[in-house]
């Protein structure tokens, strides 16, 4: 029996279907099709019923599915403990909401790839959470503090939100016709979309967006105005900042596994966002 095998029936236990295995293992969802099919021959039994909505698994399908899942966290474990080296080299894994990890956390850490050129940073840019008990990630920045799990965290400060305009659209529009920019619905209850809505009181919303790479290229644009992270445009010359409150605010949490908690390389990168977010706090 491959542990391949098992680690890709595990994740597919997960996902629940072909596609999103495919993805989070980044490999070619035929390759998880043919790594079940030689588990359920290798255990001789059928694991999943292929149904139209994904894979199901059987009776037989979950017995097996709750020891993989001890021994995958064994394992885990054992990684885990593996990274207590001395030495500053190797991949560390970082995962941070993507429009952060691109526009403000990758240029601030070229100084640590230039110090420290053994070190290979995989920053992982997602929306859904990485888990840090499974190794998804060693690091991760998150915009809400983690409960359970047995992990450690650390406060590192604020994300603080100000309306923004471009400086054409600002000079051009009178604030009476000026329409604003908004997340969709998946984000309707954060504090700045709800300072969004106070400001607007009913006026028109030109555009939805999902996710904030998309609200500042709007913005800059000249579609409106929308509630921006100050730390991720203040610097942009074509923006400006007509309005803030100390209320749409959210906090910004790193976290990881204690069990790589001494690892050498892992501790430089720990110290290194430390140092780069002071200007959160």
């Amino acid at each position: 029996m491959d542990w391949d095998d098992l680690r890709v029936f595990a994740e597919l236990v997960r996902q629940g279907n072909l596609s999103a295995t495919a993805r989070r293992l980044r490999i070619d969802h035929s390759t998880v099709a043919r790594r079940i099919d030689n588990l359920e021959r290798a255990l001789n039994m059928k694991l999943f019923d292929r149904l139209p909505r994904g894979y199901v698994l059987t009776v037989e399908g979950e017995r097996i599915a709750e020891r993989v899942g001890v021994l995958e966290e064994a394992v885990f474990s054992i990684q885990r403990l593996n990274g207590g080296e001395a030495t500053i080299e190797g991949r560390v894994r970082i995962s941070a909401p993507p429009a952060f990890a691109s526009l403000w956390l990758v240029p601030r850490l070229a100084a640590l790839g230039r110090d420290y050129p053994g070190l290979v940073l995989d920053v992982i840019g997602a929306t859904a959470a990485a888990s840090l008990v499974r190794r998804e990630a060693d690091i991760a920045l998150r915009l809400s503090r983690p409960t359970g799990g047995g992990l450690k965290t650390r406060k590192l400060g604020r994300l603080r939100y100000g309306l923004y305009g471009s400086c054409t659209y600002l000079d051009e529009v009178v604030e009476e016709d000026r329409v604003f920019l908004a997340y969709d619905e998946a984000l309707e209850a954060s504090p700045q979309q709800r300072w969004l809505r106070q400001i607007t009181r009913g006026r028109p919303i030109a555009m939805l967006a999902n996710d904030l790479v998309s609200l500042i290229s709007a913005t800059r644009a000249g579609m409106g105005l929308a509630a921006l992270p100050h730390v991720l445009v203040e610097e942009a010359k074509d923006l400006r900042c007509v309005a803030e409150s100390e209320e749409a605010t959210r906090e910004m949490w790193l976290i990881y596994h204690p069990d790589i908690g001494r690892s050498a390389r892992i501790r430089v990168v720990i110290d290194h966002l430390i140092a780069i977010t002071k200007c959160l706090r």
